[in-house]
């Protein structure tokens, strides 16, 4: 046991690097605080413990980083990651509305996942199968304000129903194109549609995340 840690926290961080290295995800405050069989604010009470001893470092608010300590005070080579937080749900066939709840957290490669503010958001539906994004998966997204003719984006659509398509901008309009020859083509005039980010990145399963 580390002698700077209270029993709690010293099982707190033991906790953290067995998921990590397990699942490939950092666990939420909800499943930590199940684990630890305490309450939420306990589990951030204790957060904030080990980053104050040094033993964790986290990075960032929306799109966190976090790092297990070693004894010389670098990251331990299981931990580097960036935790990137689950926001809700979205539509990869009919639009579904736009949730802004966190929904846990997923760990990916800070190598890999460079930029700022990632937020994943899980698919709904088959529209988008085509390119290889299935219903259950995590989409990795990069959060943007625009999009290129043809790239894979998150667009709020009227404010409120978010989805995951192709976007093509035309002279007269907005398209919205599944991956999917069953789904029609989406056509929204320009104030109807507001992209909300790229997406980077396609995780399945407890320890697989592509780069797209």
């Amino acid at each position: 046991m580390n002698p700077e840690l209270t029993s709690k926290q010293e099982r707190l961080f033991r906790y953290l690097e067995q998921e990590i290295i397990r699942t490939g995800r950092a666990p939420s405050l909800r499943q930590a605080a199940e684990a630890m069989e305490v309450s939420h604010a306990a589990i951030s009470q204790m957060l904030k413990a080990l980053e104050d001893k040094g033993v964790i470092r986290r990075d960032g608010k929306y799109s966190r980083t976090i790092h297990l300590l070693n004894r010389s005070g670098k990251p331990a080579g299981t931990a580097r990651g960036i935790e990137v937080p689950i926001i809700g749900r979205i539509a990869a066939g009919l639009p579904l509305y736009a949730q802004q709840e966190w929904d846990g957290s997923l760990v990916v490669d800070a190598a890999v996942y460079r930029g700022a503010g990632l937020f994943a958001l899980r698919v709904r539906g088959d529209s988008m199968t085509g390119a290889a994004i299935l219903d259950g998966d995590l989409v990795i997204c990069e959060p943007r304000q625009y999009a290129e003719n043809g790239e894979i984006v998150v667009a709020l659509v009227h404010q409120e129903e978010a989805t995951v398509k192709r976007f093509f901008h035309r002279e007269d309009r907005i398209e919205l194109k599944p991956e999917n020859p069953a789904y029609p083509i989406m056509r929204y005039g320009f104030g109807e549609v507001l992209i909300q980010g790229k997406v980077i990145g396609v995780h399945r399963g407890p320890d697989v995340a592509e780069r797209l």
